[in-house]
């Protein structure tokens, strides 16, 4: 049996990646805990809580692969610290108990721009989350690093609709991405056989 944990299923490039796992004849059990019930689809087991951590803590089955679709903004969280709580904290959670289930990859969603040491705020946010995944120690890592994502969201975001001409002109990892892409991406690097221990897939580099 090969069990997969997805966190971040209810978003645009969650969703995407739900379904084609779903419709993967390799991956027998879906675990995908939200906050708001997904539809009933078959292979999905989806546990729902207000905060992921209490869903993720008391988790006590063998897991193979991890995904995590897990992103928002500072405006869509409302301040700096519930953003930190979903793009960093949640993030690192998840990890850190897809390891105590026994899981050996971990596939995660980060952003173009992604630093540590940037002197903005959500590049360096997304660069600590990736530092912080790095020291998990996990047997294979892949962080997928799009662009601005393309794709029909429940709640619109008023800045990604003015940008996404412009960044549909861009050259190579600046050039906007679409939220399907991202996900088919994620799906194949996890099925690929070898690859290095940690992988940094860049906007650039994902099949449009």
């Amino acid at each position: 049996m090969h069990r997969v944990l997805l966190t971040g299923a209810t978003g645009l490039v969650g969703s995407h990646l739900l379904r084609l796992l779903v419709a993967d004849a390799r991956v027998d059990e879906i675990i995908a805990p939200t906050r708001r019930p997904l539809p009933p689809m078959k292979k999905v087991v989806n546990p729902i809580e207000a905060d992921l951590t209490d869903v993720l803590r008391p988790l006590n089955v063998a897991i193979d692969s991890v995904f995590c679709c897990l992103g928002t903004t500072r405006k869509a969280a409302g301040s700096k610290a519930a953003f930190l709580h979903v793009d960093y904290t949640l993030v690192v959670d998840t990890g850190l108990n897809g390891l105590r289930l026994g899981a050996v990859q971990m596939v995660a969603v980060s952003a173009h721009g992604a630093n540590r040491h940037s002197p903005f705020f959500y590049n360096r946010v997304k660069g600590e989350m990736e530092t912080a995944l790095r020291h998990q120690g996990w047997p294979r890592l892949t962080l997928v690093r799009p662009s601005l994502l393309l794709g029909e969201r429940t709640h619109k975001r008023a800045g990604e609709s003015l940008m996404a001409p412009l960044f549909g002109m861009l050259p190579g990892n600046w050039r906007s991405v679409s939220a399907l892409a991202v996900a088919k991406c994620m799906h194949q690097q996890a099925f690929q056989p070898g690859g290095e221990r940690v992988e940094i897939i860049e906007s650039g580099q994902i099949p449009r």
